[in-house]
């Protein structure tokens, strides 16, 4: 996978000896890019902390927070591969993504029933991601294949795969190929908990200690707040990173998954997140009991 890393201008030798560093990585995704707007524009700033940023896809990211003591000291990840890496790292209040009523979608070029949808095979994003572990809760008996984000909506176009199961911004341009919406799985959650699905969180390294783990956590929920106080310039910022998007569906896009929730989960929120995990790791999909602490 290609890792593509972002970090401002070198300081002075001698402010950098007392500028401590804190690593983030984020996917390369609009919405990821419009809440870290602040942070990678050194529009909010932290006095004697200094951020860099890492952008790779999430499934990498989900890997890679599972290694070791965890290689960044904030990461996105998909709620899905928490339980394998909580010893690691705590949950923030800020940061996350939540369809109110959507998510992923598996589209296919057929309007296959769900009877029938059952019995495809599904290109999937990834096994640690948010979306397999749904689908996997809607039909545990489905069959599976892992092939990455981007490469999805062409391989099911091909015809190597009946269906795919979509996240990010094909959710709002799988029609343009002519495909058919089959199963949207932040609406079926919703139906089945009366919740919304919570999909992909910021989680930070234990290790940094209660004080700094404050900092960092009101450095980001700022940069959101930033954000969405200067949408015009962070949209900007983040079209960059909008793949398909025009300007108009990238503001789209970015509202359905950077918002008041994004600023914090809400009762409700934390609530999703717990019963997720809970239901995963009771079906079999999560083999480690999940253990959620959320840390301000």
């Amino acid at each position: 996978m290609t890792i593509q890393s972002l970090a401002g201008e070198e300081s002075a030798a001698s402010t950098a000896a007392e500028t401590r560093e804190i690593t983030i990585a984020h996917s390369p995704d609009s919405d990821d890019a419009f809440m870290f707007y602040g942070l990678a524009a050194n529009k909010v700033q932290l006095p004697g902390l200094r951020f860099t940023h890492t952008l790779c896809d999430i499934q990498t990211l989900n890997q890679k927070a599972m290694e070791g003591d965890g290689l960044y000291d904030v990461t996105a990840i998909s709620f899905h591969a928490y339980p394998y890496l909580q010893n690691t790292y705590a949950l923030m209040t800020c940061g996350g993504s939540v369809g109110e009523g959507y998510g992923p979608m598996v589209v296919a070029p057929r309007a296959f029933s769900l009877d029938e949808i059952r019995q495809k095979k599904i290109a999937v994003p990834g096994k640690l991601t948010t979306a397999y572990l749904a689908l996997k809760l809607f039909a545990p008996e489905i069959e599976t294949e892992v092939v990455p984000f981007d490469e999805i909506i062409p391989a099911v176009l091909q015809g190597k795969y009946e269906a795919g199961l979509i996240i990010h911004e094909g959710q709002l341009t799988y029609d343009r190929s002519g495909l058919h919406r089959i199963l949207d799985l932040g609406k079926w959650w919703l139906q089945t908990t009366g919740l919304p699905l919570p999909l992909g969180g910021n989680a930070i390294r234990r290790s940094l200690g209660p004080e700094l783990i404050s900092s960092v956590s009101n450095a980001l929920r700022d940069s959101i707040q930033h954000a969405l106080d200067h949408r015009e310039a962070a949209l900007a910022y983040a079209m960059q990173f909008a793949r398909d998007l025009d300007p108009q569906m990238a503001d789209r896009f970015v509202g359905m998954y950077v918002n008041e929730r994004t600023l914090d989960y809400g009762a409700d929120g934390k609530e999703a997140i717990r019963r997720l995990l809970d239901m995963g790791y009771r079906a079999g999909v999560i083999s480690v009991e999940p253990r959620i602490e959320f840390v301000e």
